[in-house]
């Protein structure tokens, strides 16, 4: 049976609007891949021929799920007004397409409605619903002085090192402030950083770019808004901070290990090349997608520290992608607690509820099996051995944007399959799977306690 909603129009349309704002957000996602896709079909979009539609619809998709990985060299293949798509597309999806959406509206109506204020939490992972309006300037804000800042030294960078005209200089600034801060990773260079490897100049605010798009705007804010007391920053902000300088230092830490007599990526540098190389390789493995040194020559311990660092990614309501670090550490400490025999799990003097301990654990086991299932079967239906795929899959689906060199020789289906990856993993495996839901139920009981053997 249905009924009529008391303004008319379709019944439950606005408490289905309330429930579920990530689904505008999925469509708003696909829009723009679409667009994205139609513009870098024109032939304007590209320097010789046309671009295919798997290379319009691979490119698009990285872009907007600010991944990075490629089918194609973007600086030989790509006209310049391919290159403006795949910047657009990278600000876009690295801002959130809803995020711009209800910006767009804020400005031209100076208010926002129930709905689109959900559809706003939800892109940019806001908790109440009053601060929207302001969050969303904020966003903006925070992208442009960043990005501008970042891109003015790059461009003084390339202008006096390099000898580039300033107007090349310029855009070469602008592309890669902007694709470092939405840990996009696309460059306008065909070796990535590799050119620029021992140069801090050049790769040190890139870095701090992809570093501070990665922490999140939350935790951005209230580091500025409570610098004087950091007894006061919340939970979140001080598992992201933390957790983020351990990976830092120990996935500088881990590169120089592994990679110490390599000659092939940085056996040849100096201690401070060797150094600086390192800690580009830990920054943008969570999850930027620059490479200063080529990935496809790492020996392959080294590939498998990458795809631990890549699950992890960065922090949550930021550009980065993985798991996120809050989650990582939230089931560490669970798992140190149950071994400890603690009724409780705390981190920071503060309690984790239960629910909370769901959704971690919830969005890992998601995370890994969608991860190994596409491993498994294009593996079996490819000639590249298990740990080239891995590491693949987990770039896409961490939308990181390293790669061993294979993206572009893997058979279309298997492209399709990265692309569905890199879509989901920017969505995030709980946000789609509770977008594609009929509904959340509330049980009006509870069933008795069962106690299966563990182990």
């Amino acid at each position: 049976m249905r009924f009529s909603s008391p303004m008319g129009g379709e019944p439950g349309r606005g408490a289905v609007l309330r429930r579920r704002p990530g689904q505008l957000v999925i469509t708003g996602f696909l829009g723009a891949i679409a667009v994205g896709t139609v513009l870098l079909l024109l032939p304007i979009a590209s320097s010789d021929e046309p671009a295919s539609f798997m290379e319009a619809l691979f490119t698009a998709t990285s872009a907007v799920c600010v991944t990075g990985l490629i089918v194609t060299d973007t600086p030989v293949f790509w006209s310049g007004f391919g290159e403006a798509v795949i910047l657009v597309l990278i600000q876009v999806g690295g801002l959130g397409v809803m995020t711009v959406a209800s910006l767009l509206g804020v400005l031209v109506t100076r208010r926002l409605d129930l709905s689109s204020r959900l559809v706003a939490a939800a892109s940019t992972r806001t908790v109440g619903l009053g601060d929207v309006r302001q969050m969303l300037f904020r966003v903006v804000m925070v992208a442009a002085v960043v990005e501008v800042a970042v891109a003015l030294v790059l461009m003084v960078r390339f202008v006096v090192a390099y000898d580039e005209p300033v107007g090349q200089a310029l855009w070469h600034g602008i592309f890669h402030s902007v694709s470092a801060y939405n840990n996009a990773g696309f460059a306008l260079f065909s070796l990535s950083l590799m050119d620029f490897v021992a140069d801090p100049w050049i790769c040190v605010p890139i870095c701090a770019a992809t570093i501070l798009g990665g922490l999140g705007l939350p935790v951005i804010l209230e580091v500025l808004r409570e610098r004087r007391r950091p007894g006061r920053w919340s939970v979140h902000t001080k598992i992201t901070l933390l957790m983020t300088a351990v990976l830092l230092v120990g996935g500088t830490g881990f590169f120089l290990v592994a990679e110490w007599d390599n000659a092939k990526t940085m056996g040849s540098l100096d201690i401070g090349g060797r150094i600086l190389a390192s800690f580009t390789q830990s920054a943008q493995a969570r999850t930027a997608g620059y490479n200063s040194v080529a990935t496809g020559e790492m020996h392959t311990e080294t590939w498998l520290g990458t795809v631990i660092l890549m699950f992890i990614g960065g922090g949550s309501a930021g550009t980065a992608g993985g798991i996120k670090v809050t989650t990582f550490t939230l089931l560490a400490v669970v798992i140190w607690s149950e071994l400890r025999g603690d009724p409780d799990v705390t981190v920071f003097d503060r309690r984790i509820s239960p629910a909370t301990q769901r959704q971690a654990l919830t969005l890992a086991l998601l995370a890994v099996a969608i991860v190994v299932l596409p491993t498994l079967w294009m593996t079996a239906l490819s000639p590249f051995t298990v740990d080239q795929i891995l590491f693949e899959v987990t770039s896409a689906f961490t939308t990181t944007g390293l790669s061993t060199g294979i993206t572009a020789q893997l058979a279309w289906y298997h492209q399709l399959t990265l692309v569905a990856l890199m879509f989901i993993g920017r969505l995030g495996p709980v946000t789609l799977g509770t977008a594609l839901a009929l509904r959340a139920h509330r049980r009006l009981y509870r069933l008795p306690e069962g106690a299966p053997v563990i182990g």
